[in-house]
């Protein structure tokens, strides 16, 4: 029998804690084992639950998304965290992402991603609503070498994991990547590793082929 993933939602306007959590359970292994409506009591709550993920409010009354990270931290406690924002600020996606937190979906958009959001935190992976994405790639856009307008078909191959082909392909090094995506450079360089899996390449000039084979960057 699959394991129930056990969420909780953090967020300080019920009707959207309803609204999420009526949504969710319409996945047979999703159980939203609790809520809280205030910062304060979101890390105990998240403990006495035993989340699987949190939905995390940024702008949580008390004690905001930013420092309940911070307390995850301190305290030691490994948790998939996706921010629900209202934002797509750069600079708070890039803190909260240093921070730990594994997804970002600002809340126009949180109905339609939040059920893929969690599978993928949950399964290790990172997810991000398009908005955000789009503001994480403008920050490399401006490369003469990139290609603004490839489209890529590959179903092994997540958005993170192609963005990960391109910076490497357009010579970012580990660092560079890291600070760019705000991920750390062991993400960048467990996610270089299964791309080459994945792909069955060796080496990565073989990544450099595939990007310019595929159109992700101009030659």
């Amino acid at each position: 029998m699959t394991p129930k993933i056990r969420i909780h939602l953090a967020d300080d306007h019920q009707v959207l804690i309803d609204g999420l959590s009526n949504l969710l359970q319409t996945v047979s292994n999703f159980e939203v084992a609790g809520t809280s409506l205030d910062g304060t009591t979101v890390y105990d709550d998240v403990v006495n639950d035993k989340a699987d993920v949190l939905i995390l409010d940024i702008s949580m009354p008390k004690k905001d998304g930013i420092e309940t990270l911070k307390e995850f931290n301190e305290k030691q406690l490994p948790c998939n965290v996706i921010i629900l924002s209202s934002y797509d600020d750069l600079k708070i996606i890039k803190e909260v992402m240093k921070l730990g937190a594994k997804g970002y979906l600002t809340k126009n958009c949180a109905g339609e991603n939040i059920i893929e959001a969690v599978e993928a935190v949950y399964q290790g992976q990172e997810y991000f609503s398009d908005a955000v994405r789009q503001k994480i790639f403008n920050t490399f856009k401006d490369n003469p070498k990139l290609n603004p307008n490839a489209i890529i078909e590959n179903p092994l191959l997540s958005p993170r994991e192609l963005e990960i082909i391109i910076l490497i392909a357009l010579e970012y090094s580990g660092k560079e990547i890291s600070e760019k995506l705000f991920i750390s450079a062991h993400t960048v360089e467990t996610h270089r590793k299964n791309i080459m899996k994945k792909l069955n390449i060796k080496s990565t000039i073989g990544l450099v082929k595939y990007a310019l084979k595929n159109n992700l960057i101009n030659p």
